[in-house]
């Protein structure tokens, strides 16, 4: 999930208030580029155990899928510098192509597989049963390089009934770490709220951007009562933030200073982290300077409830 498009990201990023750096990053290493904002990395608590994650991960829909050999040497240094950042979340599934694989081997020849926190996911669609779940899951973990996956999530509300009670048997037998359930779209929010209340989920998956609010009214206000800490796919529409940002050739707002903000992605990620029942946004990132501009959203001051209608405003008003 959290798709990004690299061209109008890109363009986006060339407008933001450090504009003169950011038209920067087409022509210099990526590991030139001036230092993120101070600050120690803002890092939110897993409620069912404490454990202390990043606020921001990555997301290896699309680009970790079929990577050809410059690709996964141009992914290798992204996952290298995001762990340097002190970035510690990745997102994939087996229904992105090879992106379990890909993300498994970079992990491998980084040695970084014990730092990170690697989830992925589980589906059994279409009339699968128990024996097909755990062979995916099996298969997962072949691809992923690992004898564990810290967090296991049903995709998209698939067939939950059967595997959650899966899940809770492999987390009993501590082959996962922790459960949960995903969604990308309003029409499974309901489902997805009875399962919240019906069983013990460690973990949501949802989308969340500037421009799709709707998670903010009931789904992520019930993770907060009920325990459940919360990714958040799709922080960015698709693109489509981007977009509309471009459509107007609009620039940062002065005020964006005040919460140490220098680029549109920063602006729409640290909106979406200052909730406080995100526990993580896994934005796509498949270039390294777009992980050093994801990772500056993990420092700094966020923006508060009075900041968060600003920005609301600003962006609806383009």
């Amino acid at each position: 999930m959290a798709l990004d498009n690299p061209i109008s990201r890109r363009d986006a990023m060339k407008v933001g208030v450090g504009a003169g750096l950011a038209l920067a990053f087409d022509r210099v290493p990526a590991f030139a580029l001036p230092p993120m904002q101070g600050g120690g990395l803002i890092q939110r608590a897993i409620p069912s155990s404490g454990e202390m994650l990043p606020v921001v991960g990555i997301g290896t829909a699309r680009n970790y899928e079929n990577p050809d050999a410059e690709a996964m040497a141009r992914l290798k240094t992204v996952l290298a510098k995001y762990a340097e950042l002190g970035g510690r979340v990745i997102d994939t599934a087996p229904a992105y192509g090879s992106a379990e694989t890909v993300v498994g081997q970079l992990l491998a020849d980084l040695k970084t597989r014990d730092k990170t926190f690697l989830a992925t996911k589980v589906s059994v669609r279409g009339g699968g049963t128990r024996e097909t779940a755990i062979a995916q899951m099996e298969n997962s973990m072949k691809r992923l390089q690992t004898d564990h996956i810290d967090l296991m999530q049903v995709w998209n509300v698939s067939s939950p009934d059967l595997l959650i009670p899966l899940l809770e048997e492999w987390k009993a037998a501590k082959k996962i770490r922790y459960i949960g359930v995903t969604t990308s779209s309003d029409g499974q929010y309901e489902p997805l709220e009875a399962l919240m209340k019906k069983y013990k989920l460690d973990f949501i998956q949802a989308d969340l951007a500037i421009n799709n609010r709707n998670s903010q009214e009931r789904l992520l206000p019930l993770a907060a009562d009920r325990g459940i800490a919360v990714l958040i796919d799709l922080p960015f529409g698709r693109s489509s933030v981007f977009t509309k940002t471009l459509a107007v050739n609009k620039p940062l707002p002065d005020w964006a200073a005040e919460i140490d903000v220098t680029s549109w992605p920063q602006l729409f990620l640290k909106y979406i982290v200052s909730n406080p029942a995100v526990t993580t946004v896994i934005p796509g990132t498949e270039r390294v300077d777009y992980a050093i501009d994801n990772m500056s959203a993990a420092r700094g001051r966020l923006p508060d409830a009075a900041m968060r209608k600003r920005i609301e405003a600003y962006f609806d008003a383009l």
